[in-house]
């Protein structure tokens, strides 16, 4: 088992975040896990349930510096990565960052900017790097996206290309919450994101990730991994299965769910935990239907239970 010092840390964080995120204890724990996990975020949901929140309360906690893109048809790929100007005093063009070098990226309405300006976020996401110019800049570490997706149904959005999605460790919803959770909003029971004291730092979040590395997989968890990825890729029913990324993408996410469990061992409830928000943007079916719907099945096929 984990330390108590090393598991410990992690569930303050979880705590302190549901106090600002009312009623949604387990999406919480799946962005964190994706975090820890090295991976990022899509979020399909209405409006006004606490995306910005949970974003900004995750920042907070973490001491880690925040930013909003609000993502337009009209945005350009400068406005996003930055670029070269040229300085009068220094007589010789210097990069000026754009707003995707933070620590904590909030992409809002993704699917609202053009392919071009998605595009720009392709590197950064996969890479932890912007290249610019001729020129390769790191991004801070840790670095993050949570993104939201406007529902397709919605005028004016671009569909997310599979290159894209892909680069997503999972989707999730947060959904309204519960009648209860609204009547301690109503009470005056939410934190203040403003007034949440960091819990962690950057170093924290690197160590635990260290940590997230280490959980142990074993021979029978590995070949049930391996067992799903393939089926989805042999499937009749599926166009596009599981990625090679997808595939270390469900790894990390087990790993981070066992480590925030304060387990250095993944059993086979993890998998049941995180598999389907990693499957659900992946599985591209050959005839209309859910590919979320199709990710459980294909849990059920392959290992017997679903989510």
């Amino acid at each position: 088992m984990l330390s108590a010092q090393t598991a410990s840390s992690p569930k303050e964080l979880l705590q302190q975040l549901a106090t600002a995120v009312l009623d949604k204890e387990r999406a919480l724990r799946l962005v964190v896990a994706a975090l820890l996990g090295d991976g990022h975020v899509l979020l399909e949901d209405l409006p006004g349930v606490g995306k910005t929140t949970l974003a900004l309360a995750l920042a907070r906690s973490l001491g880690l510096a925040f930013v909003r893109v609000q993502m337009t048809s009209d945005l350009l790929p400068g406005d996003i990565l930055g670029g070269t100007t040229f300085d009068p005093n220094a007589r010789q063009f210097v990069f000026r960052p754009g707003p995707i070098f933070h620590s904590v990226v909030l992409v809002d309405e993704i699917n609202r900017a053009s392919p071009r300006a998605q595009s720009a976020l392709l590197e950064a996401m996969a890479e932890g790097q912007v290249s610019l110019d001729g020129q390769t800049y790191p991004l801070p570490d840790p670095f993050f996206v949570i993104a939201t997706q406007n529902p397709m149904e919605h005028q004016g959005v671009f569909p997310l290309p599979e290159s894209q999605l892909d680069r997503f460790s999972i989707i999730l919803s947060l959904g309204y919450p519960s009648a209860a959770a609204e009547a301690r909003l109503l009470a005056g029971e939410l934190a203040r994101v403003e007034g949440l004291a960091p819990v962690a730092d950057a170093v924290t979040v690197q160590v635990w990730r260290q940590a997230v590395g280490q959980v142990f997989l074993s021979a029978e968890i590995r070949q049930m991994l391996l067992d799903l990825a393939h089926r989805s890729r042999s499937d009749g029913r599926i166009r596009l299965g599981l990625s090679p990324r997808g595939l270390l993408a469900l790894r990390r996410m087990v790993q981070a769910w066992a480590f925030l469990d304060g387990r250095d061992f993944v059993e086979p409830g993890d998998l049941r935990a995180v598999t389907l928000p990693v499957l659900a943007h992946r599985l591209l079916l050959r005839e209309p239907g859910s590919a979320a719907q199709m990710a459980v099945t294909l849990m059920q096929e392959c290992w017997g239970f679903g989510p």
